[in-house]
């Protein structure tokens, strides 16, 4: 196949201003998002905030110990006989509530823009500057932008080393050799200014008080800067080809090019670290990147819809491409990510791991376990955590908490807390990546992840004697999350994916020649089914109003048959399910990952063509953006679930599941309309 013409006639091409779409490059580990300009130069001009973030840049407002889980309220849960404690509310504990919600929070490592002077040497204004191309090289990692200033053209090439978290700037302009070009970095406050994610998404450039940064070295060509932010600090290094660096304010340092033999060529790069930085030329960063990109794009799996006369097979032929460059840039990292990756910070900029499923499952789909390995290994450092957030409930083996900053330490909400369908996902995550490499190492690497979530979850399943079955909850809160914790018993999703978690521990333990606990089996056979009425399987147990009153949110029933092989699942119910759906709900309540989830149930019920029509729904919340960013709602402009979800559907859709025909496009409409080539793609569970 021609990779390369399938990914090039989808770069994203840019010849307006798009305020909802900045383009960004990164690594994996950290992404910086660019405005027109290629870089952060109008940030006023954009809806949503342009950030430089990372995995390791992480605040604690006022120090790490400011406030512990001892110092907030719980709220005592009946539970079959006994009281489990969640955090769930303040009540009178609002300060030190609110507190451990907002830390730690990832950082804006700082913002680096132009600063363009006129002809008569003053600062131009966004009307004197006018977006004339701008395109992702999707190939080569390069982000091209060429603007005018006054008339004066510019063009800027932008790019991410693959292994540093390092910047590489070139600029080819007249500007440079007049004197008419700046740089400068200034760094905002660390702090979260409001209690609500949504309002604190924007950087905070008051409070200078709040932090300081120190140019430590400078000479002719470089400088290092060190920040300090309570507690936490990192360092910046910037490296120019020829000009000076001055002190423009508190936060704020400018460079001043200055023409290399009079040359309208100029470059500079600049890193972020936890410790030292580490730059690179410019031209050994842009050669890495492109070496890099161009091994992503062979190596792992492909699609191409060519050919296709189904009008829509373009826009989702774009979508897949897009999502596969949006996924390992903010998605690949040693951490599972936030929802919106590096771009800027959603809930405090932590992570939800019962999202970790939809952000990396299709990586080892598309031949990239790689990607998905590296936020694996990130549970065994949490493990500790997990273990004694179960044993405080009364629990055994490791319960994974859901909204997490990068110590795994669960955070209070009125929601995250009550959340379990997190519990099998690095169970599934860990097999997925096992089936793509199966070699004894990686079972006895990833073993206690799996066996220890399999014991907090045979010691949280009940057994109702009276039904002769194992029950979950209440209390619990589904994935479809506006049902209430003391109410909701067997909610389907979560049945079959209990069943499904304790059958991978089993053949585990099979596999590595090792005693199961006995509970696994006992429990896993026992499930109850879940229940449904008039046809139709319903969201929890008690939930009779399911498509009348609760029909809006993730029709999580959904992924009992779909994402999941459904073993507890009636066909035929689950496929009036599905018409019921899509009849009743209220789609615009509905989140990114929910098509892609409601097209692999179509897929496995033998319907592709509601499949495609589920993917391609017209919905605001299935809105892929220039950028390819699964735009939600305002606040939420880039969503990675529904760029993840989308990309494990097609490959499921395309190379098949457990007990469908692999290689057949199984998932995609077979009368003509499709045009379906692909290589390197592995089947769904």
């Amino acid at each position: 196949m021609d990779r390369q013409s399938v990914v090039t006639r989808n770069h994203p091409v840019l010849t307006q201003l798009e305020p909802r779409s900045p383009l960004s490059v990164g690594n994996g580990e950290f992404a910086f998002s660019a405005d027109f300009t290629g870089l952060q130069s109008f940030p006023d001009l954009y809806e949503i905030p342009l950030g430089t973030q990372s995995n390791w840049g992480w605040h604690y407002t006022g120090g790490h110990q400011v406030f512990g889980d001892h110092d907030i309220a719980y709220q005592a849960f009946e539970t079959y006989g006994r009281k489990v404690l969640y955090p769930m509310k303040p009540e009178n504990k609002e300060e030190a509530y609110h507190w451990l919600r907002q830390n730690p929070h990832r950082l804006h490592l700082g913002r680096i823009s132009f600063r363009l002077l006129g002809e008569d040497g003053q600062e131009t204004d966004a009307t004197d500057v006018v977006p004339v191309r701008q395109e992702l090289n999707l190939w080569t990692g390069v982000l091209q932008s060429e603007f005018t200033v006054q008339g004066s053209e510019v063009r800027v090439e932008t790019v991410c080393d693959p292994k540093l978290d390092c910047l590489a700037i070139r600029i080819h302009s007249g500007l440079i050799r007049a004197g008419r070009l700046q740089l400068f970095i200034v760094f905002p406050s660390p702090d979260m200014t409001h209690r609500s994610w949504s309002k604190s998404v924007f950087p905070d450039w008051n409070h200078q008080e709040r932090h300081s940064t120190e140019l430590t070295t400078v000479d002719g060509t470089s400088a290092s800067l060190k920040r300090v932010l309570d507690e936490d600090d990192y360092g910046v290094k910037w490296v120019w080809d020829a000009g000076h660096l001055e002190q423009t304010g508190t936060h704020e340092f400018t460079l001043f090019p200055e023409a290399v033999q009079n040359s309208d060529i100029w470059s500079c790069s600049i890193a972020f670290a936890a410790r030292e930085p580490e730059t690179l030329p410019t031209e050994a960063v842009l050669q890495s990147s492109s070496l890099y990109w161009k091994e992503f794009w062979n190596s792992g799996g492909v699609i191409d819809f060519e050919g296709s006369a189904d009008p829509r097979a373009a826009e989702l032929e774009r979508r897949v491409v897009l999502s596969q460059f949006l996924c390992a840039v903010h998605s690949g990292g040693s951490m599972p990510p936030q929802e919106t990756g590096y771009m800027y910070n959603s809930w405090f900029g932590k992570m939800h791991l019962e999202m970790h499923w939809w952000h990396a499952a299709h990586f080892p789909l598309w031949n990239r376990a790689n990607l998905l390995r590296s936020s694996m290994d990130w549970y065994l450092t949490i493990l500790p955590e997990a273990r004694e957030l179960a044993r405080s409930q009364g629990y055994f083996g490791a319960r994974w908490p859901k909204m997490v900053g990068y110590n795994g330490r669960q955070t209070p909400s009125p929601v995250a807390p009550g959340l379990i369908w997190q519990q099998p996902h690095p169970m599934a995550l860990a097999e997925m990546c096992y089936r793509t490499q199966p070699e004894p190492a990686l079972l006895e690497h990833y073993k206690n992840i799996v066996f220890e979530a399999a014991d907090f979850m045979v010691s949280y399943a009940h057994w109702d004697g009276e039904r002769e079955n194992y029950v979950l909850g209440p209390p619990l809160i589904p994935a479809q999350e506006n049902h209430a914790m003391n109410n909701s018993l067997n909610p389907p999703y979560e049945l079959e994916y209990w069943k499904y978690g304790l059958e991978i521990a089993m053949l585990w333990a099979e596999r590595l020649h090792q005693p199961a606990n006995p509970d696994w089996a006992k429990v896993a056979a026992q499930m109850a089914k879940p229940r449904h009425e008039n046809g139709v399987y319903l969201a929890h147990e008690n939930c009779p109003d399911t498509y009348t009153d609760k029909n809006h949110d993730h029709p999580s029933m959904l992924g009992a048959l779909g994402l999941l092989p459904g073993s507890l699942i009636n066909p035929e119910i689950m496929r009036n399910t599905l018409l019921k759906v899509k009849e009743c709900w209220d789609w615009e309540s509905a989140w990114g990952w929910d098509f892609p989830m409601c097209a692999m149930t179509a897929a496995r019920l033998g319907e592709p063509e509601l499949a495609i029509d589920f993917l391609l729904m017209d919905a605001t919340k299935n809105t892929y953006l220039p950028n390819g960013h699964n735009y939600q709602r305002p606040g939420l402009w880039a969503y990675l679930p529904g760029n993840g979800g989308l990309l494990t559907a097609i490959a499921m859709m395309a190379a098949g599941w457990k007990g469908a025909g692999e290689g057949e496009n199984p998932g995609f409409p077979r009368d003509g309309s499709w045009s379906v080539k692909w290589e390197g793609l592995n089947p769904l569970m």
